[in-house]
Formats: C-alpha cells, structure tokens, sequence
C-alpha cells in the first residue's frame, strides 16, 4: 500500500503593472468582531494632524492567523540575514504599537 501525501497545490500570481495597486502604509489599525478582522492600512506625514486610510482588508480569523504566522516566518528571515529589526522604545513592544481603546471613543471630531 502507498501512503503518499497528495503534493501542496502551487499557486502562480501574476503582478501586472498597469492593474495592480501599490499603496504605502506607515500606520496599520486592527480590529475584529466574532467573525472576521479589519485591517486599515494607512498613511501619516509629519505634520498633517490625519492619518488617510489608503485600504481596508477584510479576513476570516483563520486567515488573519495565517497572515500572522507568514510575517513571523518573513520577519525571522529578514533578521536572520539583515540583523534585528529595532523598534526603539522601551517595554517588550518597542513602544511600536498602541491599543485604540486607551485613547477613548474615535469620531470625526473633538467634543467640547
């Protein structure tokens, strides 16, 4: 009896220049509810008080972890053979990331 694993299925992607979209994101925002996660890629430039969402993701939580585990994997290899990425900062994160929640509720504006 031959107990073969059937091989992965490869996937081939095609980047067309003219069709496909390149944004810049200095600034990510993730949220989620039971069933999925919001990732609102955005970008800041120094002295503009706004931040511009350029894209918003929608995933399954199974593909968001997926995502996670693929930028682990990148990022080891990145350190691996460029050195460790430094956030700066102090504190097991760097000071890199912040929770949304610490800052109250956001809307369009400021309440007087």
């Amino acid at each position: 009896m031959d107990d073969k694993q059937p091989k992965p299925q490869q996937l081939s992607l095609e980047l067309n220049p003219q069709t496909t979209k390149v944004s810049y994101s200095n600034l990510a925002i993730i949220s989620h509810s039971r069933s999925e996660f919001v990732l609102d890629f955005a970008s800041t430039l120094p002295g503009l008080p706004k931040a511009v969402v350029g894209d918003r993701i929608i995933m399954t939580p199974e593909h968001a972890k997926r995502l996670m585990n693929a930028l682990f994997d990148n990022i080891s290899k990145y350190e691996a053979q460029f050195g460790v990425i430094d956030l700066g900062g102090k504190g097991p994160q760097g000071g890199a990331t912040f929770n949304l929640a610490d800052f109250g509720p956001m809307g369009g504006g400021s309440k007087s």
